[in-house]
């Protein structure tokens, strides 16, 4: 059931928390309200897919939410042949690259993982690209599963737009979930398995550091992990 809630901080907070935004990394973390239509904090398990760049950044953030049972790296929007890192890097197989969060909605919800992926995961406002990434498959996208999905994530992208709080449009296409293909290995938890890879320290640390200064009460310090590899 989708219900109302109503915008947890004040333009005075706000101003706050936007001071306290590293200014570090390619992009910086953008400060917006939560959204006026959410899902129930009904307890069980659902699964959401977000594309927004590099999935490893991405991946990386989901994986440091509360809530947070599952944050896989993988690809979607196109054919399960193609789902292939190489042929997906040609940019020419209609997927983008994508993360399948699985969520506890009791503990968060659909609207707050939207707030975190637009504001700290990506920038939605960047047509095929996202940073230093070039091409179709780092285009921002949300596959939704349902038609719950579908209503609250286009809600919130015409409230942002409404509001103005980014400096241009978003972007961000939202559509069917057709089928999720989970990446490589080498492709899972690389954030969490290489901190000081350069790609990763300077693109997508920051991002962990901005989850955390921005949503402690989502944030979690041991992140939940796809191989359960030793570090």
């Amino acid at each position: 059931m989708i219900r109302p809630v109503s915008l947890a901080l004040s333009a005075a907070s706000l101003a706050v928390l936007l001071s306290c935004v590293p200014a570090i990394g390619a992009e910086e973390a953008i400060i917006i309200p939560p959204p006026a239509l959410d899902e129930a904090r009904t307890p069980g398990q659902e699964k959401a897919v977000f594309a927004g760049g590099c999935f490893w950044g991405v991946q990386g953030v989901f994986q440091h939410v509360n809530g947070v049972t599952a944050a896989v790296s993988g690809y979607a929007g196109g054919r399960k042949e193609d789902a292939d890192y190489s042929m997906v890097s040609t940019g020419t197989t209609g997927h983008a690259e994508a993360v399948e969060v699985s969520y506890d909605p009791a503990k968060v919800t659909y609207g707050q993982l939207l707030q975190i992926f637009f504001s700290v995961a990506h920038n939605p406002t960047q047509l095929n690209y996202q940073g230093p990434d070039h091409g179709t498959q780092y285009r921002s996208a949300l596959f939704v599963t349902n038609d719950e999905q579908e209503k609250i994530a286009k809600a919130y992208i015409a409230q942002l737009d409404d509001t103005h709080v980014f400096a241009e449009p978003i972007v961000t296409e939202v559509s069917d979930n057709r089928g999720f293909f989970p990446a490589e290995a080498y492709h899972q938890d690389f954030l969490t398995l290489n901190p000081t890879y350069p790609y990763i320290l300077f693109n997508d640390m920051p991002k962990i550091e901005n989850l955390r200064l921005l949503f402690p009460g989502a944030f979690r310090n041991e992140p939940v992990l796809v191989l359960k590899a030793k570090r």
